[in-house]
């Protein structure tokens, strides 16, 4: 029998607007966000910590780099790829209507590469101006198990 590809290759947060998601079993989260309005990154070092701005990294001043946008919330358009310019890194992306993706890597966040001074910052929210909704999606999990047996990503 074939593993699931939840708990194998990805563990989900349906709902995740506002909520402190966990960067330490993945090798990054991606954000699919819809709605007309702007979605900020924060990150804390404990779940319950303080979430303030995430240090500017050592390749750029933010954690998002690549974004996909898409019309349609419907499966019925087609991706666009946003690059920012070369040293160019945001910390929130705006949208007037459909969707955008954008991935976090706890690589950049780390004490070996990050501005923070040492901190290792092991929690991010991904959090909206007014009414936009919010999925997280850990990949490239670092441990593998069955979906009953994943660790809370929100906790």
């Amino acid at each position: 029998m074939a593993m699931e590809a939840l708990g194998r290759l990805y563990n989900v947060v349906p709902i995740a607007a506002g909520q402190g998601i966990s960067l330490k079993t993945s090798a990054a989260v991606t954000f699919v966000c819809t709605g007309n309005d702007t979605f900020t990154l924060t990150v804390a070092t404990t779940f319950a910590g303080s979430y303030v701005t995430p240090p500017t990294t050592a390749i750029g001043g933010g954690l998002i780099r690549v974004k996909y946008t898409n019309p349609q919330t419907n499966g019925t358009g087609v991706w666009t790829q946003v690059k920012l310019a070369s040293g160019s890194y945001a910390n929130s992306a705006t949208i007037s209507s459909g969707t955008v993706v954008f991935a976090v890597y706890p690589i950049d966040l780390t004490p070996s590469t990050s501005g923070g001074g040492g901190t290792n910052y092991a929690y991010i929210k991904c959090s909206v101006g007014s009414s936009g909704l919010v999925t997280a999606i850990a990949g490239d999990l670092t441990e593998q198990r069955s979906p009953q047996n994943l660790p809370a990503l929100g906790a």
